[in-house]
């Protein structure tokens, strides 16, 4: 059965498919799945009002632990970029010995802190890196 669309899916498809093309559930897709899942209920057997507002409270309980993740992790590369910023015109030297130069910079990028050595050379500033 599908009201008032043209494609063939009900919105409650069309909904959950949104939400599968992300990789998270945002408050739009999740106030989409609510709205057709309450509009395709069984009208002789409907959900109990109190499960939707659980489910939202729950829902709302993860989103603001995400956002105070990304907080967090935006205040932590702020200071892992401040204390990696003493490092230049220091010399490094990677855990193999294979790499070694003095910082002319230094950079944050997926996965951590990254120094701009002389000559264009790059070092992750990780566990076994030796500055001088």
């Amino acid at each position: 059965m599908s009201v008032g669309n043209v494609s063939g899916t009900t919105p409650y498809q069309a909904a959950q498919t949104t939400a599968e093309k992300s990789s998270t559930l945002d408050y739009d897709s999740f106030l989409k799945l609510l709205v057709a899942e309450m509009s395709h209920q069984d009208p002789l057997n409907p959900t109990d009002s109190t499960q939707y507002i659980s489910q939202f409270a729950s829902f709302s309980s993860v989103e603001q632990a995400i956002q105070t993740n990304k907080k967090l992790d935006s205040l932590m590369t702020v200071s892992a970029l401040t204390q990696a910023n003493s490092l230049i015109g220091r010399t490094a030297t990677s855990a193999d010995g294979s790499v070694t130069g003095t910082v002319e910079a230094v950079r944050v990028v997926e996965g951590g802190v990254q120094a701009v050595l002389g000559g264009g050379k790059t070092l992750m500033l990780e566990s076994g890196t030796t500055v001088k």
